[in-house]
């Protein structure tokens, strides 16, 4: 039986799209609309905890993620697929990566999460440790990572619907795995093609943080600034977006 997933298109590049810490398969605003759907076969996975499989249990690990994307390919009759990966997906969509390097056709990182250690420390870690537990935290992050040019309402409605749709559990869990897991020796040097996404506005990962870390493993990485975006250019910049996206999977 196929794991519960979101589907757009019926193109033949068949992509297999993880979203964020903060997300869902539901989760990736306006930019949806401006997929094109006769070229790409997109599948938008939720992740255990989240979206629509917030009842399954599960350890909350990328290496969990990992497996489930494989099962959902192995469901849909996809031997091979492209990865898109946002922000801690993006880390995840790495580790896939890491377990079966063989199916991979391409992987763009939006603002992704490296596959080395992220470490928190200070006033970081307990802005983001508390996040679980506390809304306030997990909305000073948003506003953190869109450089602080978001407005209220958005704001408020991403840490809704974050709180609404994610289990704290597993929001925690996630977090712990994602910040502390380096795996970064086991895809350094591969040949796949890569494109990474960096927000213009985005505080956390930065440009800096990208060319040390993914463009030092991918030896055949590209990396391409969004002018006007922070970290969720989907919802920032979503028709221009849309046409980055799918230039870099069709390279």
């Amino acid at each position: 039986m196929t794991i519960t997933h979101r589907r757009v298109g019926t193109g033949d590049h068949k992509v297999v799209v993880l979203h964020d810490w903060f997300g869902t398969s539901a989760g990736w605003g306006p930019f949806l609309d401006y997929l094109d759907g006769d070229a790409f076969d997109y599948a938008f996975l939720d992740y255990r905890g989240y979206g629509e499989r917030a009842d399954v249990e599960g350890d909350y690990t990328l290496a969990e993620i990992a497996r489930d994307v494989l099962d959902l390919a192995d469901g849909l009759g996809w031997e091979s697929f492209s990865l898109v990966g946002h922000s801690m997906g993006g880390k995840a969509a790495q580790r896939v990566l890491v377990e079966a390097p063989h199916r991979v056709r391409k992987l763009v990182g939006i603002t992704p999460v490296p596959a080395s250690a992220y470490p928190l420390e200070g006033d970081a870690y307990d802005l983001f440790h508390g996040a679980a537990a506390q809304p306030a935290n997990r909305r000073a992050i948003l506003d953190l990572v869109t450089g602080q040019r978001a407005t209220a309402v958005w704001l408020d409605r991403m840490t809704s619907q974050s709180l609404a749709h994610s289990r704290p559990e597993a929001f925690a869990a996630y977090l712990t795995d994602w910040t502390t897991q380096d795996f970064a020796a086991k895809i350094a040097g591969s040949r796949l093609p890569v494109h990474v996404f960096v927000g213009q506005y985005d505080l956390a990962l930065t440009e800096p943080v990208m060319r040390a870390t993914w463009l030092a493993h991918y030896p055949d990485a590209a990396m391409e600034v969004l002018p006007g975006s922070g970290h969720y250019p989907q919802y920032e910049i979503p028709v221009a977006f849309a046409t980055r996206l799918e230039a870099a999977l069709r390279a």
